[in-house]
């Protein structure tokens, strides 16, 4: 089947400048892919990957050194040795499961053999200058039962607790990107723990982790930027209770869901998250959560606006994606 190249840069606006440890964004830049066949057009969109310089521009460079083969008509596996793990394959792999269903009739989930459902997701809470200010944003979104909270090494647990006060109800996760030391998860993981945190996400460097081996932390650990795809899973094993699967890292929604099984034999829990982006981003990650514990699917509602037919958020809870969108 012969195919139809088609790429574009997009920029997405953030509805509020979104800040992590080291970084901060006021807009999602993408890679959106689309491949007609003559009848249907796939679509894909990826933001890439930040800390591997990955850019709408770099990406597209690689899907163009290749895009003879795929125009010639490629599978979703064969496209797993045509491009490295990344945001590039990440778009392609997209756009090619949306042409599937499309040709098949059926939707992305039935394809992958998962049973569809609604999700809850977290809503972020992004890192601010004082406990505060993040406590009155946790307070502004009381319809969440579930917030993934932003931090740095600077004050954790008097921001936490500030949370903790501004939503007693709600259910809480910590993401340090790599902002921690090794003596500061054990200083303050007792602490967090009778906060009621359930899992820290990536508090120490890539590749400076070794140490957790040897820790039997009180709170659960989730491996983010120690485990971006298949081939680094021995490694955060050992290291970590969950894997965050983001496909903008491991390479598309087949090398996620490749990699969650992987995960699963080894006993290990999963998460699933983003690089933001609008709901055609969300879509696919949408269903690699449909084999995941928690999921981090709120990366369009950063955003200041969404592209039409987006993903349906209700209290939380997001509603599979519709076939206007995607899949």
């Amino acid at each position: 089947m012969r195919l139809k190249l088609s790429l574009h840069h997009e920029d997405w606006p953030a509805a509020t400048p979104f800040r992590i440890t080291g970084k901060v964004w006021t807009s999602f830049a993408a890679l959106v892919v689309e491949l007609f066949d003559g009848e249907h057009v796939g679509r894909g969109e990826a933001e890439g990957v930040y800390y591997r310089d990955e850019t709408p521009a770099v990406m597209a460079a690689q899907v163009e050194a290749v895009s003879d083969r795929i125009e010639c008509g490629i599978g979703r596996l064969e496209l797993l040795n045509l491009l490295p793990a990344g945001g590039a394959r990440n778009a392609v792999d997209a756009a090619l499961w949306d042409l599937e269903a499309k040709h098949s009739g059926r939707r992305v989930w039935e394809l992958a053999g998962l049973e569809p459902r609604p999700l809850t997701t977290v809503m972020t809470i992004g890192l601010e200058e004082s406990a505060e200010a993040m406590a009155a944003k946790a307070a502004a979104v009381p319809e969440y039962p579930l917030l993934k909270v932003k931090l740095d090494a600077d004050r954790p647990v008097e921001r936490m607790r500030a949370i903790r006060a501004a939503r007693p109800e709600a259910r809480l996760v910590i993401d340090a990107n790599q902002g921690w030391s090794f003596d500061l998860l054990r200083e303050v993981t007792p602490r967090l723990r009778e906060l009621g945190v359930e899992m820290i996400e990536q508090p120490l460097s890539r590749g400076g982790d070794e140490d957790l081996e040897r820790y039997d932390s009180p709170i659960p650990l989730s491996a983010d930027e120690s485990c971006l795809d298949l081939g680094e899973l021995d490694d955060a094993a050992r290291r970590y209770d969950l894997i965050n699967i983001k496909l903008d890292k491991c390479g598309g929604l087949t090398a996620g869901l490749q990699l969650a099984a992987a995960a699963r034999a080894r006993g290990l829990g999963l998460m699933v998250g983003s690089m933001c982006g609008s709901s055609l981003a969300m879509a696919p990650t949408f269903v690699a959560g449909l084999a995941c514990d928690f999921h981090d699917l709120d990366g369009a509602l950063l955003c200041k606006y969404d592209r039409p037919f987006g993903l349906t958020v209700r209290n939380g809870v997001v509603e599979p994606p519709s076939r206007n969108l995607w899949g």
